[in-house]
């Protein structure tokens, strides 16, 4: 490779990188379609596994996303969670841990972190130096990444079977030095049991959800004379509208053994039609499915299909394609390993991906003497 042929692929690589960064991240006081969007893929591998459900049946510290209120749910005083998944051929890893403390038997709180990235990406702008000089060692790596963090609260109200909770929440999104970006946003849920039955609403971004965005100039900066990207785009300011979803659930006892735990949830987006089922000009509302069969509170089996989508094919008919999801779980003495076979991206081109969760309830810290 010659120096020309060098510079040429640097060059390139930097007007990639601009084109992220000005399109992708250049908002001005704009709300933006998907935006936020990492904080749709879900967390726990037992909701994954059963279609992106969870907002009537969670009872764990994974509450905390599916719906704060069910909080409430979680059986000793302490609970934690984490979950790990690789997605695009683990070009990008997902991570969550949570914690969460029942005080008494009204109310609970819990600290979520999530994170979601690319890292290891090359950075070539500065491949060639200023006196043309070209050499690898100069190769330099930078991250793309999202993060949330929730502060969550639940209480169960005087009224039977009702909770009511939300989550207080900070987003911040990183691109390497070019650009960064810090959010805020309240989310509140419900949650209400009647003869058999669980009902669950969560208010996502109930506020809005405000990205501001600032940009690095000088690193973004393109010194190419016939180069087009040769300004750093405006800070700016994105924002996230609400995000409703509504589930109900219920259980059933096929023998004493073995219990059938069905959920069907609906989210509602209010950002611009998507490719949904049902869209209007009001709303996109997606529709999920999950089940779960469990022999003696210890061994799960689940499945679930979401990401319902319609698709126009080459003969310009309109088709309607699922993503089908699997699952397994164990839970012994307080501990519950999950696993879920699912995907993520282009249905049907996508390879599935493999997701791992644990949670651990206890009581107490100490050692019993």
């Amino acid at each position: 490779m010659n120096r020309q042929q060098a510079h040429s692929i640097t060059m390139n690589r930097l007007a990639a990188i601009a084109l992220f960064v000005f399109f992708g991240l250049s908002l001005s006081a704009q709300t933006a379609k998907y935006s936020n969007d990492f904080l749709n893929i879900g967390v726990g591998a037992q909701w994954l596994a059963m279609g992106n459900t969870g907002v009537a049946l969670s009872n764990s510290v994974e509450s905390a996303y599916w719906n704060p209120s069910a909080l409430v749910n979680i059986n000793k005083k302490y609970e934690i969670g984490a979950m790990h998944a690789s997605y695009f051929s683990g070009m990008a890893s997902y991570n969550h841990i949570g914690v969460a403390h029942k005080p008494d038997t009204l109310s609970a709180l819990a600290f979520t972190a999530i994170r979601f990235g690319v890292d290891d990406i090359p950075n070539t702008t500065e491949l060639i130096d200023a006196n043309g000089n070209f050499s690898y060692d100069r190769l330099k790596l930078f991250s793309v990444a999202d993060y949330a963090f929730l502060l969550s609260y639940a209480r169960k109200l005087p009224i039977k079977g009702l909770s009511v909770g939300g989550n207080a929440k900070v987003i911040y999104r990183n691109v390497g030095k070019f650009a960064n970006a810090w959010g805020f946003g309240i989310d509140v849920g419900a949650s209400y049991k009647r003869n058999g039955w669980v009902f669950g609403a969560n208010f996502k971004d109930v506020t809005t959800t405000l990205n501001i965005w600032s940009f690095n100039s000088e690193e973004l900066e393109i010194t190419i004379a016939d180069s087009t990207f040769n300004q750093a785009p405006d800070n700016g300011l994105e924002i996230t509208l609400p995000q409703l979803a509504l589930g109900a659930a219920r259980a059933f006892d096929i023998t004493s053994q073995i219990c059938l735990k069905a959920e069907v949830n609906t989210i509602f987006y209010f950002d611009g039609q998507r490719n949904t089922p049902l869209s209007t000009s009001f709303a996109s509302i997606d529709p999920r499915v999950g089940l779960e069969v469990s022999y003696l509170d210890m061994v799960f089996v689940r499945a679930g299909v979401n990401n319902l989508q319609r698709i126009t094919e080459f003969d310009s008919k309109t088709a309607l394609i699922i993503q089908p999801n699997l699952g397994i779980g164990l839970k012994y003495k307080g501990i519950t390993l999950d696993y879920a076979l699912t995907n993520i991206g282009s249905i049907g081109f996508s390879r599935y991906s493999n997701i791992f969760s644990l949670r651990w309830e206890f009581n107490s810290f100490a050692k019993k003497g």
